[in-house]
């Protein structure tokens, strides 16, 4: 049994959850839109102060790991880097796409289904990967472009639940192939990191805090800045 903190910034949610013994014991969230850097700390802040869990109660810190967004994995990252170090806590990384997977799994119970959590990335792009439903990757995390080819072979003897900010891109490219299924108003929580944070706790499987970094899976190409006399 543990008091675990989690943390979820890799897309526009930003959620915090404070569990025990895998039962969530307070969260707070928004999924308008890119507001870690604003709300991430005061709804720290918040649970902590109102779950009545002081920091030093905590066993550990649990950060969705990636894919994702740049800005959000790195605000998530150095936030629960900063906690773990000052309060000599162990830091534990969830793989996004496998904590969706495994959320929709239970939301979606199929024995032979598989799950493909998708997360936006640009045009028709996607983060995604493929895993069944005993949450077992059978596809590995890719950059895929979505098109009316894509998942052929799989949706042939397969229904595939496609979720995520990035499954709406499949809806109409989808929309005449019987075994897809694109789930509607899917969002991304703390709570889905909750289950696989404490099977790591209990395996003792922490992150080293001074080489950690999170699962960026492309890197980072800033844009042009939109300011006069600037290129």
């Amino acid at each position: 049994m543990a008091h675990i903190l989690a943390l979820e910034t890799t897309t526009k949610s930003c959620s915090v959850v404070i569990a025990f013994d895998e039962k969530r014991i307070l969260k707070k969230e928004t999924q308008s839109s890119y507001t870690h850097s604003e709300n991430l700390t005061r709804y720290i802040e918040e649970v902590i102060n109102k779950s009545g869990i002081s920091l030093d109660m905590l066993d550990a810190v649990v950060i969705s790991k990636g894919p994702g967004s740049y800005m959000g994995l790195r605000i998530g990252t150095s936030t629960a880097k900063g906690l773990c170090y000052a309060l000599e806590k162990p830091l534990i990384a969830v793989d996004t796409l496998k904590a969706m997977a495994l959320k929709a799994s239970k939301l979606f119970p199929q024995t032979n289904a598989i799950y493909c959590p998708m997360l936006d990335a640009r045009r028709m792009e996607v983060y995604c990967a493929l895993y069944d439903s005993s949450n077992v990757c059978i596809t590995p995390t890719e950059a895929k472009i979505i098109n009316e080819h894509s998942f052929t072979s799989e949706l042939k003897n397969n229904m595939i639940y496609f979720f995520g900010d990035g499954a709406a891109k499949c809806k109409d490219v989808f929309k005449n192939k019987p075994n897809a299924v694109v789930v509607d108003d899917y969002n991304m929580s703390a709570d889905a990191l909750i289950p696989l944070a404490y099977e790591k706790f209990r395996n003792n499987q922490f992150e080293d805090l001074a080489y950690f970094e999170p699962f960026y899976l492309k890197d980072f190409i800033p844009g042009i800045p939109k300011v006069k006399g600037l290129k």
